[in-house]
């Protein structure tokens, strides 16, 4: 059972030897501008690439400022941070995510609350966000809406694009608005995923993404604060720089900051990347409908692209028909050198999180308990 995947997946990518889940690509000028940031000296967190990282993200995104920071967890906490995340507040997100996202919400002494995802798109669900707000929530005479069984506010609400796949954003952004609740994207996963033709990302007052070493665009480590409003993008660079008062020679901070900004080294090798993004996403895509098609004819189910959504496909996925035979997956696929991998212990079964508040947890459980992980890296013909 699964030697039909495992041929299939061996002739996909032309090899015998291991096939990794997703490997960085670098086909173009990476070493050339590594190489000039090192022979510039400026190889910390100033640099002409710093800039031209961040610039090159913007105008892909289409949103207006761009900060770029260590990692995606670190963008992540700031833009929380400003978002107005404080301690013993509630933020509403997802179970089914990676443990970066809740550790983000922690960092602000904030305390996630759990909601069920959608099977169409591994996200947050709108439908169970209304239930949950109808049950639990109110919207008090400060203007903030309140968790009325803790008597604590919630300050954000944080869904996750999955594996690059966009959730139903707008209607989340809707219902967010309508109970004055801050809406922060997790977009680490979804460079180049689009939402009814905007970019992910693009749809809340602040988001995230990163650029870690298996996203489909790396800078080793690395991640990216995203806002269109200029005043917080003038904070997040502020905070995220030790909250250094500018001087030529003086050291003078004017609050506690974060050592947060990303090294130019490191943005040499994202701007080389950019370069090769639509390439990277067209090969992608390319190979996600290859493993659909192919799933048809065999009896697999891939996750496929919502309605009103176009995804960057950075993990691709089967769902099996049970953990039993996730598991037999699992090891048949890995035994013979193709990685692959199941989704992470979802954050409502971890220690630290039990006793969060949280929804039915019916499709979050289901999922986790089917899907498999299957190598997504770009195929790429010269």
């Amino acid at each position: 059972m699964f030697d039909d995947f495992v041929n299939f997946v061996r002739d996909l990518y032309s090899t015998k030897d291991l096939i990794p889940l997703h490997a960085p690509q670098f086909i173009g000028n990476e070493k050339k501008y590594i190489e000039k940031a090192i022979d510039s000296t400026f190889v910390s967190s100033i640099g002409e690439f710093v800039n031209s990282f961040e610039s090159s993200i913007q105008n892909f995104t289409g949103v207006k400022y761009a900060i770029a920071t260590v990692n995606g967890t670190a963008a992540m906490h700031i833009a929380l941070k400003l978002s107005g995340v404080e301690r013993n507040t509630e933020v509403i997100t997802q179970s089914l995510t990676f443990i970066a996202t809740c550790n983000a919400i922690r960092y602000c002494d904030a305390i996630p609350v759990f909601i069920d995802v959608d099977k169409s798109t591994l996200g947050l669900s709108p439908q169970n966000l209304q239930e949950f707000i109808d049950e639990y929530c109110e919207l008090r005479d400060d203007g903030f809406c309140w968790n009325h069984s803790t008597n604590r506010r919630i300050s954000a609400c944080l869904p996750m694009h999955t594996f690059g796949f966009p959730v139903n954003i707008e209607e989340i952004k809707r219902i967010c608005s309508r109970f004055n609740i801050e809406l922060v994207e997790d977009a680490a996963e979804s460079l180049g995923s689009l939402y009814k033709g905007n970019h992910t990302g693009s749809f809340g007052k602040i988001s995230a993404t990163s650029f870690n070493g298996n996203k489909i665009v790396t800078t080793g480590g690395g991640g990216m604060i995203l806002t269109n409003n200029k005043e917080l993008a003038i904070k997040a660079k502020h905070i995220t720089t030790t909250a250094k008062i500018p001087s030529l020679w003086s050291f003078e901070h004017d609050q506690v900051g974060y050592n947060y900004r990303l090294p130019n080294i490191n943005a040499a090798l994202g701007v080389a990347q950019m370069e090769s993004l639509p390439n990277y996403i067209k090969s992608k895509r390319d190979l996600a409908i290859k493993y659909q098609n192919w799933g048809i004819d065999n009896e697999y189910t891939f996750v496929s692209e919502s309605l009103n959504s176009q995804s960057n496909y950075w993990l691709n996925c089967v769902i099996t028909n049970n953990k039993k035979n996730r598991d037999l997956m699992l090891k048949v696929t890995n035994e013979s050198n193709i990685m692959t991998r199941p989704t992470w212990t979802p954050m409502h079964k971890l220690s630290m999180f039990q006793h969060c508040q949280r929804t039915d947890m019916k499709n979050t459980e289901s999922l986790a308990n089917r899907i498999v992980n299957v190598p997504s890296s770009p195929i790429l013909i010269n």
